[in-house]
Formats: C-alpha cells, structure tokens, sequence
C-alpha cells in the first residue's frame, strides 16, 4: 500500500503525493484532508507500524593514522540501554529512546522528536581490533575509538620440543 517512509518522513511527518502510487490525484478536489492527529490522520496505520521498526542512527565516521572513530548522539538515552556490537569489519550500534512525559490530551501542534528504537550498522573502511575499543558518552554525544589493526606488524613464533 505505501512505501517505505525514510528516516526524515518519520521524523517530520511529512509525505509526499509520490510516496502513495494507488492514488491518482486528478485534481484539488480529489486530495485528502489530513489533520495533525495521529489518530485521524490516513497515516496513522502506516505511522504506528513504522514505530515498530527501529529507525536509523546520524553518526560520524572518520580515521586517523591509527584508528577509526564513530561519532553518534544519543541524547535521552542511557549508556547501559546502548548495545554496540564489534565485529573485525563492522559496527552496529543500537538502542531505544523512551518518551520520559506524554502530554494529557494528546494534542500536539508540533510532534518533531524522534522516540523508540534505533540502530545503525557501519561497514569499515579496514580491520579494527574489537578487544582494543574504547566508548565513551559525554553529554548525549557517544565516542567509539576502534584501533586498526596493524597488518605490517610481525611476531617471530619459537618452536619448543616436547
């Protein structure tokens, strides 16, 4: 029935006449009325299964000689409801957002900010060593240092009789 909203659609709530292909909109007369209610809104169904599905995650991604750094900011949400998951290629970093108050009535002019689970996964430029990370969060914004790893370096192995 719809497509897939992006990221930005959830957020703001806004759709294009494109995103619905069964509609043919011939003129004004034919085009819905759509009230900021979630609840009477033609959207409402698509809205409270996209809420379902987490959303993706802005972060920053950048290297040094000697690492590379994720950058992402996760204010509202606590350390210990983060899950970053390490691979030697890749990273994934996931959690929920919990609304902290709903207003009573439930009559939002404006609804912007992004509630519920999110996750984003990163595939990496080179081979990073997930024993060696270190991630740290500062006022919502959480640093991921992922050391590279140094395929130049050699180790001499001795062989020992038995």
């Amino acid at each position: 029935m719809f497509k897939k909203r992006s990221f930005f659609q959830k957020l703001t709530g806004g759709l294009s006449l494109r995103d619905n292909e069964e509609d043919n909109f011939a003129g004004d007369d034919d085009l819905p009325i759509v009230n900021n209610s979630r609840e009477s809104s033609p959207l409402a169904k698509e809205w409270s299964s996209a809420e379902e599905e987490p959303s993706e995650l802005s972060v920053d991604v950048y290297q040094t000689a000697d690492e590379i750094v994720v950058k992402a900011m996760v204010a509202g949400v606590k350390p210990e409801d983060l899950d970053i998951d390490i691979a030697r290629d890749m990273i994934t970093i996931s959690g929920h957002r919990k609304e902290g108050s709903v207003a009573e009535t439930g009559d939002y002019l404006t609804q912007e900010l992004f509630w519920g689970a999110f996750s984003r996964t990163i595939v990496l430029p080179e081979e990073v060593d997930p024993e060696m990370t270190i991630a740290t969060e500062k006022n919502g914004l959480v640093i991921i240092r992922l050391p590279k790893i140094d395929k130049k370096r050699r180790t001499k192995v001795r062989v020992k009789s038995r």
